[in-house]
């Protein structure tokens, strides 16, 4: 779905990070393909020892600790906007589906879908035909209804809608999906590209990238277009809620009929739309950003319909652009490389792998958990997420400041959280995809259709809780929020995050505090307001709440002191659930690790304890160096925080941490006993 709605999950990553920050060192991408990728190794027992900077202290920066060398020494690649461990396994994987999609006979789903993508020369030959009949079409748009009708048929091809709409579960329901709708509209990362001084040269770039598309388009006046665009985005974006409070999920649930968000929100043909969009009367909607459908449907109905023709066509040129020339990529490149800081555009196996992803993900996914996912790998991962689900039980019995009766609902809630690992139960059915080595714009437009009736097929219909929001080759995971289960795809379970060869410490240190993220998310800020079942309902007392708000106003405040870039400050309230799945994922997964010595202490390897290899593989997890410009990206849409402060945040406040290094008052990051946050 182009116009992502929040629904309530969480993952460990952002899929933008992932996609455009995760990728280190690139492979070679022209390695033989029959060659299998040889898995990276990680010194004797799963951690780098050599990438230490031993000159640092633990409590000054335990980033500097752990990997302080490495920092020196790495110079991010030109096509990534960062680079690091995340990016090391992500980079790993694309060889590895690389090898397994360049052996697909070109006539099958794969070898066509690729063999389309890589064949540039084909490209050029076919030129924009296909895109000028798209065009053709927004302009034949006779009235406002047919626009609606044409926006609401975006929700499957080229173009845009001021709104988006997709089936979820239920909030009060929640083994019914429900449709959800909220705002769409706007082609920069979010809102405040639009309205904070900070983002004005990417303002100026996206301005003159519209420009570029609309004469491209054959538009007289491509210029005086871009204005027009601008201007309604601009529009849209004074609108459009703040990412904070997009994720609060008491604020997003807004249920209403058709009927009575048509009376809602006047001034746009919704019949139309949903008629578009391929979507029958609904007797229930749940409408996210509430009053920014309101106003957004009020900006539509007011602006001329000239001007939202433009608007159209210039984002169908900006989404096809990747499937047409080289003059089109470069333009739509000369205006994205402004957002991430990099200066070269990605091979284009690597892009056709991205689409193949999007596109057939399960198919290629389920060759990819045959040739590089054992089952001692699934095995393991699921004793260590018996292991931490223990853990955090352990935690909710013990912590002082919930109510009895909560605990209880709490406890109930982790027993019934579901667990999937490396690839689904059932693989999808891809058959009724038709696809063309030739025609790599129409695979595109099939592609994009048939993944939308795929989810549209949910729609009324009772909650799957076994289908899979990633495949099984995405280096993420992730809470499946109303549905009550936490997902660890096999593309993420590689060294140094999951190694079956590693010391225990490093595991648990690892992928670890990955599942007791997870884990904690069904506790957090806002998936405390889910229960067991997947309803939306506070089952807290009152005192529960107030005193847990407590802790996290305060844990918050740590993280609004931290500085990402130059002048670029966390935002508490959006990271505030990430942060605290950071903290207690950590703290559980320490736990786990220390109940898995059976009471006996753990071996000292390398001069280093087991608490230590625990804390030095959880940072080299998250070791990296992000762009300026990635980072003030993140900072603004993402509700992750830069993986440094996901380190440093957390351990500041964990008493093991200080007794594993022996920090002291003396150390940066110290925080007195009584001032630590305790919250798990």
């Amino acid at each position: 779905m182009k116009h992502p709605i929040l629904l309530g999950g969480a993952a460990l990553l952002s899929l933008t990070t992932l996609a455009s920050a995760l990728p280190a060192q690139t492979p070679a991408p022209d390695a033989a393909a029959s060659a299998k990728p040889v898995p990276r190794t990680y010194g004797t027992w799963g951690v780098d020892l050599s990438v230490r900077d031993l000159s640092a202290r633990p409590g000054d920066d335990f980033t500097r600790y752990a990997f302080g060398k490495w920092t020196d020494a790495t110079v991010i690649p030109p096509d990534q906007n960062s680079t690091g461990t995340g990016y090391d396994i992500f980079n790993q994987t694309q060889d590895q589906l690389k090898a397994l999609v360049t052996k697909a006979p070109p006539t099958s789903q794969l070898g066509a879908l690729y063999g389309s993508f890589v064949d540039e020369a084909k490209v050029e030959t076919v030129g924009d035909a296909p895109l000028k009949r798209d065009l053709a079409a927004v302009a034949a748009v006779p009235d406002k209804s047919a626009m609606a009708r044409f926006m609401g048929s975006t929700q499957s091809s080229f173009g845009i809608s001021p709104i988006a709409a997709e089936p979820y579960a239920d909030p009060d329901t929640p083994t019914l999906n429900s449709l959800w709708l909220g705002q769409a509209g706007l082609g920069l990362p979010d809102r405040d590209y639009y309205l904070k001084d900070d983002f004005k040269p990417q303002r100026d770039a996206y301005q003159a990238y519209v420009a570029r598309a609309m004469q491209m388009a054959g538009n007289p006046d491509p210029a005086g277009a871009a204005a027009k665009i601008m201007a309604l985005e601009t529009r849209i974006a004074q609108a459009s809620w703040p990412a904070a409070d997009r994720r609060d999920l008491t604020k997003i649930d807004n249920p209403m009929s058709g009927a009575e968000l048509a009376a809602y929100a006047p001034g746009f043909d919704w019949s139309a739309w949903f008629a578009g969009a391929g979507i029958p009367p609904q007797g229930r909607i749940i409408v996210n950003e509430n009053s920014a459908v309101k106003d957004i449907a009020a900006i539509v109905g007011e602006t001329p319909l000239d001007t939202l023709k433009l608007w159209e066509q210039f984002h169908i040129v900006d989404q096809a652009s990747p499937y047409l020339p080289k003059a089109y990529v470069d333009s739509r490149f000369a205006f994205s490389k402004t957002l991430s800081g990099v200066s070269e555009l990605r091979p284009r196996w690597k892009r056709a792998l991205d689409f193949i992803d999007g596109s057939l993900g399960e198919l290629v996914g389920q060759q990819y958990v045959e040739a590089y996912f054992p089952p001692a790998a699934k095995a393991k991962m699921q004793e260590l997420v018996g292991n931490l689900k223990l853990a955090m039980a352990d935690r909710i019995r013990s912590n002082g400041w919930m109510a009895p009766e909560t605990k209880q609902a709490a406890l109930d809630k982790l027993a019934r959280m579901d667990v999937m690992v490396g690839y689904p139960d059932t693989f999808r059915d891809y058959a009724k995809l038709t696809l063309s080595p030739t025609d790599l714009y129409g695979n595109v437009e099939r592609s994009t259709a048939f993944e939308y009736a795929y989810k549209m097929e949910d729609l009324g219909k009772p909650v799957d809780r076994k289908k899979w929001s990633m495949t099984p080759q995405t280096v993420d995971a992730y809470n499946g929020g109303l549905e009550n289960k936490i997902v660890f795809p096999a593309g993420i379970l590689q060294a140094p995050m999951f190694n079956l060869a590693a010391d225990d410490a490093v595991n648990y240190g690892g992928i670890g505090a990955v599942i007791g993220h997870e884990i904690t998310h069904g506790f957090d800020d806002q998936g405390r307001k889910i229960d067991a079942s997947g309803a939306l309902r506070d089952w807290w007392t009152a005192g529960d709440a107030e005193r847990y708000d407590a802790q996290a106003k305060k844990f918050g405040a740590q993280y609004a002191t931290y500085e990402a870039a130059p002048g670029t400050f966390i935002n508490p309230e959006l990271t505030m659930g990430e942060n605290l799945a950071d903290f207690a994922g950590l703290e559980i997964a320490l736990d786990a690790y220390h109940k898995s010595l059976g009471g006996k202490p753990a071996p000292v390897i390398d001069g280093l304890t087991g608490d230590q290899r625990f804390f030095l593989a959880f940072a080299q997890v998250w070791r990296g160096k992000q762009r300026e410009d990635a980072i003030k990206q993140q900072v603004a849409s993402d509700p992750h925080s830069p993986r440094k402060w996901r380190v440093i945040g957390p351990l500041r406040n964990m008493d093991a941490w200080y007794d594993a290094f022996g920090i002291g008052p003396d150390s940066k990051y110290y925080i007195a006993p009584k001032e630590r946050v305790r919250i798990w």
